[in-house]
């Protein structure tokens, strides 16, 4: 197996600090999570980000300083959201992609999301992995439902997207594709060969569906945007908690952790 590639999603766009006092908000907090992941054996940081009120933005200007302040404290893979917030516009999504991150995320299709829902039509869809493809960004694609990635093949065919791909199976999203074994395997087994894959489970789904991926060879997304929990009723105290619970586990099923430059050669980004 490759070595497991742990990525860190650590704020996201709808949670808020009456549920996670812990949450990171500002730039500098954001950069000092990211810093602590690494430190306990992330090498990819998933980020969204909030404006000064602590609602989600798109704006340039702060993924510009929060990706800046990351970079100068460690070398972890800075992947933007293209997801922003429900009810965020196409153009309002791609805008901070300007800023040449090394990896991004591409939904490849709509999902209902709780009480909301999240809108890829096709040519949102095609107009974000355009401008992914533009910048040189290694896609992620998210899939929330079977479908997804379907379309995602899709986007092969049309020479928006390259082979091979790299996959994050979202399960248990409300309203979407439940957290469940049985789903995953599904997935996995449906994905082309040479692709690589990751799981986030949320919720509760986050935990079990890591160890599956541990032990099937894929990679494992953890953090606040996913899970605020670190046992049932007990808040994490941080994102680099939740993360360090992974590098343990992967420890005892002898499977070793891969660095930022590791995880940059599984994946085929190029260094710098």
């Amino acid at each position: 197996m490759d070595k497991l590639i742990i990525t860190a999603a650590i704020v996201g766009a709808e949670l808020t600090r009456a549920e996670q006092p812990s949450l990171p908000l500002t730039p500098a907090e954001l950069a000092t999570a990211a810093y602590e992941c690494w430190q306990a054996g992330a090498s990819i940081v998933h980020l969204h980000v909030r404006d000064r009120a602590g609602r989600p933005t798109q704006d340039v200007e702060v993924f510009r300083e929060t990706m800046r302040l990351i970079k100068e404290k460690c070398d972890i893979i800075v992947q933007f959201s293209t997801g922003g917030a429900t009810g965020a516009t196409v153009t309002e999504r791609i805008a901070p992609l300007s800023l040449r991150p090394e990896m991004a995320t591409l939904t490849t299709g709509t999902v209902n999301f709780g009480d909301d829902v999240f809108f890829n039509s096709p040519s949102y869809i095609e107009a974000i992995a355009n401008e992914i493809k533009l910048y040189g960004i290694r896609p992620e694609v998210e899939v929330f439902e079977t479908g997804m990635m379907q379309n995602a093949l899709a986007l092969v065919k049309k020479g928006l997207l390259q082979q091979p791909l790299h996959f994050d199976f979202v399960l248990g999203v409300p309203g979407a594709m439940p957290g469940t074994p049985k789903n995953l395997l599904h997935l996995v087994e449906s994905m082309p060969d040479d692709a690589t894959w990751m799981v986030a489970g949320i919720g509760r789904a986050e935990l079990p569906l890591a160890v599956m991926a541990i032990l099937l060879g894929g990679h494992v997304r953890v953090g606040f945007e996913d899970n605020i929990y670190y046992s049932r009723g007990v808040l994490a105290e941080s994102n680099a908690q939740l993360v360090a619970r992974i590098v343990r586990i992967a420890g005892e099923c002898g499977r070793a952790v891969a660095t930022p430059s590791e995880a940059r050669s599984i994946l085929g980004i190029s260094a710098g």
